[in-house]
């Protein structure tokens, strides 16, 4: 669970412990933190101790002390009790009086940091672990089951341990092995499903580390990086990039959710303009997070929740009359809550978000907050000057294309590893009926990388577990929420101030490139509305002499990429394109 700092309860501990008085609420942190099992009897615990009170004193903050947290394991099984961390709690004071967000910007860099160097010393899987380090609030959780977690921790029956807010989440974490630091809630949020689009995120996440610079860290940014991690979850990724874009950049959470969950935009006729550039112009920003997926979140100032675009999760909410607010995925959670006592109920809608704001002490309406979200720039006008379509500028070009050789086409399908059995049953009836072929007879052949034959590239690839849906999901049954839309080209810093040179992209509508758009991507240069060169390309030719074997391929590849790469450097880094060609 995850509550609001319970501030009555946290200063009557500082009192009776460490004889402090603690400063405003928001000036102090707490954090529980797990320990290794059994590092209280070597030097384990002390050297973690030692680190996050090093760099807490770098910062200038002031660390109060350390209380062990009360628990009660009777009721706990084998598993999550030969696994048991040791949870205490760190009280930290802002000495340097800062403002509320830089504070809390700077517990993120010393969770961040003191996380990667133990995990240097005693490596990732350690057992140490930093639940949360906020002022604004804290998480108690763990291996357990959800009527566990209050006869675990003995804090949560103290009478003074009240809180505004409250997370909950009662299921450990889908598709990863459960442990205790891998329960939800994370530090900013709790999730029902799962992130079907984990690896490429992951993956673009890592890709980008490079280029990334925060105009908060400036050059110790790399100390927040990476942001992904294969040891955690895909909620405990989500939780971390959605972090570093709330604290790193000058986003606000909100914002943040409307990148990483957008909701359905391309086909939509119901969204307002300035919302539609808004979700256009951030996808050359980032990926979508899709679930199947209803997100809860909040960073002590907010707390909402959002339903990803395909609405495949249940969500209801109820408003009481005397002003409570209940979201959940299911129904029934509150079975003695007399209907004469709500005010609202409703349910969320699928790329809907539900909003509080406890600052301005209301529920903020969907479009309201996406309407103030969307109009903080002029995304519109920046689509319209950035992003180059390369199906518009297919048709501006005039190809005059010569007409197809077919006397090569068998040797071509050949070379390029199409069986007969593949243009009879696959390819003809995509393109006699627009459609891709049903079966249900299997395929007993060969994984490509097990197999000694030669296969096609594709042939490598193939779905992980939970990314099949049933029935089949796709752009053409559901293009109301689906597209194959990519823009392409070099991407901006992520945690940057939102600007025109984010959107500097190619947009290409379908990932199967017609014979008209490869000969304008090679043979013109494309113009932005107003007149300056868009894109300009080099082509590299990879083919070699199929006697030479590997060797050949990696020495003729790396002597023309190289020879490439000295023209492609000398092109602005903002219009650069490389096309690889194969031939016989």
């Amino acid at each position: 669970m995850l509550f609001g700092m319970p501030d009555s309860f946290m200063r009557s501990q500082a009192q009776a412990l460490f004889n402090a008085e603690l400063p405003a609420s928001g000036k102090y942190a707490v954090a529980n933190v797990f320990f290794p099992p059994g590092s209280d009897k070597d030097d384990k615990m002390i050297d973690c101790k030692a680190v996050m009170e090093r760099l807490i004193k770098e910062r200038a903050l002031t660390t109060v002390g350390w209380r062990p947290v009360p628990v009660d394991n009777s009721m706990l099984g084998r598993d999550p009790l030969d696994s048991e961390p040791i949870t205490e709690q760190i009280f930290v004071v802002d000495s340097k009086n800062l403002s509320g967000r830089a504070f809390e910007q700077e517990l993120m860099r010393i969770r961040k940091m003191a996380e990667d160097e133990v995990a240097g010393m005693l490596g990732p899987e350690s057992g140490f672990y930093i639940n949360s380090l906020s002022g604004q609030h804290i998480t108690y959780k763990g291996q357990l089951t959800p009527e566990q977690v209050s006869q675990y921790f003995l804090d949560l029956k103290d009478p003074t341990f009240v809180s505004h807010l409250a997370l909950v989440h009662s299921r450990f974490s889908t598709n990863t092995f459960p442990s205790w630091e891998r329960a939800q809630p994370t530090r900013m949020m709790c999730h029902n499903g799962e992130i079907n689009t984990l690896t490429g995120n992951k993956n673009w996440m890592y890709s980008r580390g490079g280029i990334m610079e925060s105009p908060i860290y400036g050059d110790e940014t790399s100390h927040l990086l990476p942001a992904t991690s294969d040891n955690m979850s895909d909620s405990g990724n989500f939780d971390s990039v959605l972090e570093l874009l709330t604290k790193a950049s000058n986003r606000s959470l909100p914002e943040a959710v409307m990148m990483m969950i957008p909701e359905a935009w391309q086909d939509n006729h119901n969204l307002s303009e300035t919302k539609k550039a808004f979700y256009e112009y951030n996808s050359c920003v980032m990926e979508p997070w899709d679930g199947p997926a209803m997100v809860a979140f909040t960073d002590g100032r907010y707390i909402g929740a959002t339903l990803d675009r395909n609405g495949l999760r249940p969500s209801r909410y109820y408003v009481t009359k005397d002003d409570h607010v209940i979201l959940s995925s299911e129904i029934g959670v509150c079975p003695d809550l007399p209907d004469a006592e709500v005010k609202v109920k409703h349910r969320l809608e699928p790329g809907k978000m539900f909003l509080v704001d406890f600052e301005t002490e209301r529920v903020v309406p969907d479009d309201e907050i996406k309407e103030q979200v969307s109009s903080m720039h002029p995304y519109g006008e920046w689509v319209k000057k950035g992003m180059i379509d390369l199906e518009k500028w297919t048709q501006d070009a005039g190809i005059n294309r010569q007409p197809m050789d077919f006397t090569q086409t068998n040797r071509k399908l050949n070379m390029f590893g199409f069986s007969s059995e593949k243009l009879e049953m696959l390819l003809l009836p995509m393109s006699v009926g627009g459609k891709e072929a049903l079966g249900s007879m299997g395929n007993d052949a060969a994984l490509a990388v097990l197999s000694e034959k030669p296969r096609q590239v594709n042939d490598y690839f193939k779905q992980l577990f939970a990314q099949v849906t049933n029935p089949p999901i796709d752009p053409i049954r559901e293009e109301i929420v689906m597209s194959l839309v990519c823009p392409v080209g070099p991407e901006g810093n992520l945690l940057a101030d939102p600007s025109e040179k984010h959107c500097e992209r190619l947009v290409v509508r379908h990932p199967v490139l017609t014979l008209d758009e490869m000969e304008t991507l090679k043979n013109h240069q494309s113009k932005r509305p107003d007149g300056t060169t868009g894109f300009q390309t080099a082509i590299v030719d990879i083919t070699f002499p199929a006697g030479s074997g590997p060797d050949g391929m990696i020495q003729v590849g790396l002597v023309r990429s190289n020879a490439r790469f000295k023209y492609h450097a000398s092109l602005p880094s903002s219009h650069q394109s490389c096309i690889g060609t194969t031939g016989t």
